[in-house]
């Protein structure tokens, strides 16, 4: 789709699409947005040229099927997948991504910890047809014995590195400053997030400051080169109820809000990472602080997981926070999957991610009164009233499991028949049951 399109801009000193929307251009990045999420195109340029909207679309990512992110499009979700040191390889990962765009993941982050890890990025971006993502930080530290032999210039090394293989966004951590670490000392779950913690290590061992906040303009310089976007990671998120909402948390969001400035200034395309563990009461005013700390800038939360004590549900625990944040300003939500806090995700455990993902993503859609949201609802609606089990199916987020529930007791050749407006086998049920 994209092939052509990419080829007017090669040369240019910046391809973002920020870039082009601030020059007064309409992209067809920009114009196909606009017919997925039915809004006028003007009212998609605009959204992405103050930064309330980003379209995260690397130049040298041609397989890619322009998407949105930002308040004024419908709520995304994103599915991590990614190799280990001591589980999977390119094929199980390709197995992951394949399942994440089956059931609707609208963005993919790889999170690949160990094995060759550029060979599985290649892959699965050529393989992906939604935006691709990454921590840089975590190759970089694969690459060497100890956190603290890397210098600046290797973090750049291989940020532009990703950034020619195509990868569409970017988690930096930037945000975490050396003044911030003693705020993190008295929490219950310290730093949670593994990059933050790099950088925090990085920081202790080489008495030296963040080397992405001082090195930020650099980054930028790369991203607009690619229109890489950035994921301002939030380094120092909560890891669990009690450490909420505290004093480091949002120390850190201030710096995000002053990078979001820095990063505009480059037109670098900019989505903020949220908290993880956050109590029902807290969710509003979490999603109001950062749009206003962060000029708006989408919000990009994980979960958040409003319990702590349901391990092997915290697809769910996290589902009923990620509705919330996504009905009071989140742009998308991270999955959480069964596995969270236990194991590696299995493929299994991916698909029920997604599932409660687009659950929650839809639900907000309805509560903010997005176009066309509720349509689905009351199509789906009406087929469950005539009883046609085969529109319900159709219409439904995980056709397969709907399917699969309804003949473990209902028989197969009831399917779609509307006889007295009952299909035989549940006629059958009820007769039974009176």
């Amino acid at each position: 789709m994209r092939a052509g399109w990419i080829e007017q801009r090669r040369g240019r000193p910046n391809v973002t699409q920020m870039h082009f929307a601030r020059l007064g251009v309409t992209t067809e990045e920009m114009e196909h947005v606009a017919r997925r999420e039915r809004l006028p195109v003007e009212a998609v340029r605009s959204e992405v040229a103050r930064g309330r909207m980003i379209i995260p679309a690397n130049v040298n990512h041609p397989e890619l099927e322009p998407m949105a992110i930002g308040i004024a499009a419908t709520c995304k979700i994103n599915a991590n997948i990614g190799n280990s040191q001591v589980t999977s390889d390119v094929d199980g990962e390709l197995v992951k991504l394949r399942a994440c765009l089956e059931y609707g993941a609208d963005t993919v982050m790889d999170l690949s910890t160990g094995g060759d890890i550029p060979h599985i990025r290649d892959v699965l971006i050529r393989a992906s047809t939604v935006p691709l993502g990454t921590v840089p930080t975590y190759e970089a530290v694969e690459r060497v014995k100890r956190i603290e032999e890397l210098s600046a210039q290797d973090l750049l090394d291989v940020v532009e590195e990703q950034a020619k293989q195509g990868v569409d966004y970017m988690t930096i951590h930037a945000g975490i400053l050396r003044d911030f670490l003693p705020l993190a000392q008295h929490r219950i779950t310290g730093i949670v997030s593994r990059g933050g913690a790099l950088m925090a290590q990085w920081m202790m061992a080489r008495g030296l400051e963040n080397p992405y906040f001082t090195h930020f303009d650099a980054l930028c310089e790369i991203f607009k080169k690619y229109d890489v976007s950035f994921s301002l990671g939030d380094s120092l998120r909560p890891g669990c109820l009690a450490d909420a909402s505290d004093q480091a948390q949002f120390a850190e969001l201030k710096v995000l809000g002053y990078l979001t400035k820095k990063a505009w200034e480059h037109d670098v395309q900019v989505m903020i990472e949220g908290p993880g563990h956050v109590p029902m009461d807290q969710i509003e005013m979490n999603m109001k602080i950062e749009q206003e700390v962060c000029l708006e800038a989408p919000f990009y939360v994980l979960g958040p997981l409003t319990t702590d004590i349901a391990p092997g549900y915290d697809h769910i625990t996290s589902a009923i926070g990620a509705a919330l944040a996504g009905w009071h300003g989140a742009s998308m939500l991270c999955y959480v999957t069964p596995a969270e806090h236990l194991s590696l995700p299995n493929a299994e455990d991916v698909h029920q991610g997604i599932i409660a993902y687009k659950i929650a993503a839809h639900a907000a859609d309805v509560a903010r009164a997005r176009p066309g949201a509720r349509d689905r609802d009351d199509a789906l609606s009406r087929a469950r009233y005539a009883f046609d089990w085969r529109e319900q199916f159709r219409l439904s987020l995980d056709p397969g499991t709907a399917q699969r529930k309804h003949d473990e007791t209902l028989p197969h050749d009831g399917l779609g028949k509307r006889a007295s407006g009952r299909s035989p086998g549940l006629s059958a049920v009820l007769a039974k049951e009176e």
